[in-house]
């Protein structure tokens, strides 16, 4: 009989909940983690959170590395620690794959704001809502640029900022005012930006993304030029601006990661199925088209409205059927309301809305409708609603269906599944797909994934995925959700081989048992394209993914723009996709979208797409520098082999460290759980109260067990609350062990030998405060009988053998022993954090002078300009064209200028000092923030026998 005490449950409770810094610190969220992660990932994530001192830190692995698994380990080990005002700034098209990234992997609700949201909150009486909501807050970049104010006034424990290099030219004048807004709002706040393309075309990049983490790293934008990003820029600069950003940027390579030997990545492979639209289908296309940018009608104004004319083309290139009901809504908006038309005309494109918040469109003004114009525009439309209801057939929908049996083949012959998810834009056409797809072999294989999922299909296999999951424990409480993954797990199933998605429907999915992608619509967005690839392509995918592109023969611009996402982009081949490089050329995916747009409705014949596209095509090659790539490589790139050796020692210590933290929490339940049954000594799982309780998460997710490990509320927790609050200070207890009864394999080879021994353990634990952050530890004071030490690392395995006898002991007299050793033990722990400190100083001090330098740099580069301008001035004085009063007027410019420039050189040696002066109550306030002041909280005293 294997049997542990209430003591030992109360010491477990207390080691697994310690609060501290460096490895230790993550454990407990990595053994909690649905997600086996990376060695780098927790390299990365370890950096982000080694100083109490940081500000906050860039995170700027390369593509497919995984920066949210990083990130989201951060947020959870900020949660573990109570700290939970957490806030995450996204792309708007991001918002709801980072809330299931979080649910999924962390166990860690969160909330979407936006405008909805915003608005419930005021109206329930809320007057600032992002201060109302507790935990995981997550908004767009404009949303929270638009709230920036209330932003400023909360104090976040950490904000994560993902595709962070949108804020790389915030240092420039006249640049976004959104980024400025941010860096103010969001200053003094812990920060984790992640990005993998944070230098793209400048150095200064580099300075614009520094200062939204810490102002004060760097002097200022002047002495950054004059530094490093000048004329002087040479390989000792770089080398020096390499050494500054050590403790604030972190960058991990795949080429790192591949000779680690940690990730098999998987490659993908481009397939086109062309296809020829009939007469009447492009009699419709061109019809609709010319129609829109006509200029004149009552429908679209004489300007169509940019949004307006990106939902009208991506409905034109996705079916007839789509265009069919689109029109519909048109005409009966302007038979009805009788003034033009806005997005609200059609719902059928699942994600236009949150592309609309991204957009920053401008409202239309309303004009005067001209009744008689307005007739023959109603008439003119029904011809083309004629048409489209004429067309039976759709050539795209044909060539789909001709070529998938082949493609199918193609991925099982690979080793793949019999499965293909097919990306539509529009719910229409999903509808179209889906009936085209059951009329010809493929009834009860397909299901759908959209924005509502309120098809018949959809319904039952909700249904049947809450029988089959009645514990509302295994629910996410989001019906939303919930629909999602219950979709998600028909589609697993044998029975089924096509997911049709819309842009929506597919956020946050994870479908990396299936192989095929087809893009049956192609979204002009990059990222969007990313981000539907990286739904299959992704870690933990085991052969290479195939991408299908549907390609319309008779559309030039389609045509062309394809060939930008596919060669310039390069999207749809290779290991990673698009390239840190190429993506990173536009900072917003929807940028590249407008710019085609504006393309598409400039241009009036092929010769004007043709050179539209040839100049655009140009364009992104001018922003790929080969100097900047060179450049890159030599300030972020560590290629030595140290880092490879670290993520190869990483890999054992993570692994040894959760299979540590998981065997105490399983002693803690065979300690406080009495009911709970383990079905052979080293069991990984038990069963309690009617459930089956097991720390491997995959185990749990496929058999519907319960994960067990420390989350919100669940019975880990409130197991080690309950032990943790127990008082064992009144009297001790005796302990008889047996460590030949351990049952977990191994033995515990120090504890055998203090066989037939018997002595005494005082047991406290010590917690440190510096900079906010609390640090535990728990000292262990552990003596014979004899008077002989036992070592900490012993006395901790002492209390992890399991007990065959129990009863209560008088205190002994005299602890006197006792006491001595664990002062000893805790002089020994101060002792540690005072050089863990020293180094945090030391880096602070370093900084702090570096940015004094700075600083004069910045005054001497101020004097320089100023300098500059002033022989300009007069040299342009000089100039015999130049008359009488203009000459005096630069005069007086030119004294003015003199006298700033000599007020600079005046005061240099004051502002000097006062740099000085700053720092050093800068480094007072560090090294007051430091002090070490324990506080010592006995736990309990034992007495302990070894049989």
């Amino acid at each position: 009989m294997i049997a542990y005490s209430l003591l030992q449950g109360h010491y477990l409770a207390h080691h697994l909940t310690l609060a501290g810094s460096g490895d230790e610190s993550l454990t407990r969220s990595l053994a909690a983690a649905r997600v086996d992660m990376n060695p780098h990932q927790v390299d990365a994530s370890l950096f982000a959170l080694r100083s109490p001192l940081s500000k906050g830190v860039l995170l700027a692995d390369e593509v497919g590395l995984g920066k949210t698994i990083e990130a989201g380990l951060v947020i959870a080990q900020r949660w573990a620690e109570q700290r939970r005002r957490i806030l995450l700034i996204v792309p708007a098209s991001l918002r709801k794959q980072w809330q299931q990234e979080l649910a999924e992997k962390f166990s860690l609700e969160s909330t979407i704001v936006e405008a909805s949201t915003y608005k419930d909150l005021k109206a329930n009486g809320h007057a600032r809502p992002f201060a109302a909501l507790r935990g995981v807050v997550i908004s767009s970049y404009e949303f929270a640029a638009r709230k920036a104010e209330e932003l400023k006034k909360i104090t976040w424990d950490v904000v994560v900022i993902d595709e962070a290099h949108r804020l790389r030219n915030v240092y420039k004048k006249g640049s976004s005012m959104r980024a400025k807004e941010l860096r103010e709002a969001l200053d003094g706040r812990f920060k984790v930006l992640l990005t993998a393309t944070p230098l793209q075309n400048s150095l200064m990049e580099l300075y614009g993304l520094v200062s939204v983490i810490d102002d004060d790293h760097f002097g200022g934008e002047d002495s950054f030029r004059t530094l490093y990003a000048g004329a002087r820029s040479n390989p000792a600069s770089l080398e020096a601006l390499r050494e500054r950003l050590l403790p604030i940027c972190h960058r991990t390579l795949r080429k790192q990661v591949q000779q680690a030997g940690h990730i098999n990545f998987t490659r993908r492979h481009a397939k086109t199925f062309s296809f020829e639209p009939d007469a009447n289908e492009v009699l419709l296309y061109q019809s609709v088209s010319s129609f829109l940018q006509s200029g004149t009608s009552v429908a679209y104004g004489d300007k169509p409205n940019q949004l307006v004319h990106l939902q009208v083309m991506k409905i034109l290139g996705s079916s007839t059927f789509a265009v069919s009901k689109y029109l519909e809504k048109v005409i009966e908006r302007l038979q009805v309301k009788q003034r033009s038309i806005g997005i609200d005309v059609s719902d059928d494109l699942d994600a236009f809305n949150e592309l609309a918040d991204e957009f920053d469109n401008e409202d239309e003004e309303e004009e005067e409708v001209d009744p008689e114009k307005l007739k023959r525009e109603i008439l003119e439309l029904n011809e083309y609603l004629k048409l489209a209801r004429s067309i039976g057939s759709n050539a795209k929908g044909q060539a789909l269906l001709n070529k998938l049996p082949s493609v199918l083949d193609e991925i099982i012959a690979r080793g793949g599944a019999r499965k293909a998810v097919i990306f539509t834009e529009s719910v229409r056409t999903q509808t179209y797909l889906n009936d085209l797809l059951v009329k010809n072999g493929y009834a009860g294989q397909t299901v759908l994934l959209n924005g509502s999922n309120t098809d018949p299909l959809s319904k039952q296999i909700y249904e049947e995925w809450k029988a089959r999951h009645p514990d509302k424990a295994e629910r996410s409480g989001s019906k939303s959700a919930d629909m999602k993954a219950a979709i998600v797990e028909a589609f697993k199933s044998d029975d089924k081989t096509i997911l049709i998605a819309t842009e929506s429907g597919a956020e946050g999915i994870n479908l990396q048992f299936c192989s095929l992608v087809i893009n049956y619509d192609l979204p002009w967005n990059p990222q969007r394209i990313e981000q539907r690839i990286g739904r299959c392509h992704r870690y933990g995918q085991k052969i290479d993914v195939v991408v299908v592109n549907m390609l319309n023969l008779k559309n030039q611009a389609e045509q062309r723009i394809y060939e930008l996402l596919s060669q310039k982009f390069q999207l749809f081949d290779g290991v990673f996709g698009s390239s840190d490089e190429v993506l990173g050329t536009i900072e917003r995916g929807i940028d590249f979208e407008r710019t085609v747009l504006e393309i598409l409705q400039r241009c009036r014949t092929d010769d004007d797409i043709k050179r539209e596209f040839d100049e655009l095509t140009e364009s992104l090659k001018s922003k790929i520098d080969d100097d900047i790539k060179s450049t890159r490589a030599k300030v972020l790139e560590n290629l030595d082999q140290d880092v490879v050796s670290r993520l190869k020692d990483r890999q054992g210590s993570v692994q040894q460290a959760i299979g540590d933290y998981t065997r105490r929490l399983l002693l803690a339940a065979r300690a406080e759980l009495p009911g709970a049954v383990f079905d052979e000594p080293g069991a990984i799982r038990f069963r309690h109260d009617g459930k089956t309780y097991t720390t491997m998460w995959p185990d749990a997710d496929d058999r519907g067990w319960e994960f067990f490990r420390l989350a919100d509320g669940n019975l880990a927790t409130q197991m080690l609350e309950g032990a943790r609050q127990r008082d064992h200070k009144g009297e001790a207890a005796a302990l008889t062990l047996s460590p030949s009864l351990y049952p977990f394999p191994g033995q515990l080879a120090d504890v055998a030998n203090l066989r037939g021994q018997s002595g005494w353990l005082q047991v406290s634990r010590v917690t440190v405060t510096r900079n906010g952050a609390p640090k535990d530890t728990i000292l262990l004071s552990c003596l014979t009988d004899s008077g002989e030490l036992v070592e900490p690392a012993t006395a901790d395995r002492l209390l992890m053998v399991p007990v065959v006898a129990e009863s209560v002991a008088s205190l002994p007299g005299d602890r006197s022993r006792l006491g001595i050793v664990e002062e000893e033990h805790l002089e020994e722990f101060k002792r540690r954090i005072n050089e863990e400190n020293a180094r945090w100083l030391d880096e602070e001090e370093s900084r702090l002078d570096n940015y004094a330098r700075d600083l004069e740099v910045e005054l001497d580069a101020q004097i320089a300009a100023l300098e500059e301008e002033i022989k300009e001035m007069q040299r342009r004085r000089r100039s015999p064209e130049l008359g009488m009063e203009e000459k005096l007027k630069l005069g007086r410019d030119i004294k003015r200028r003199e006298g700033a420039m000599d007020d600079l050189k005046l005061s240099k040696f004051e502002k000097r000092r006062a740099i000085r002066r700053q720092v050093g109550d800068m480094m007072d306030e560090i090294a007051e923030s430091l002090t070490v002041r324990p506080v010592t909280t006995h736990l309990f005293t034992m007495r302990w026998s070894v049989v």
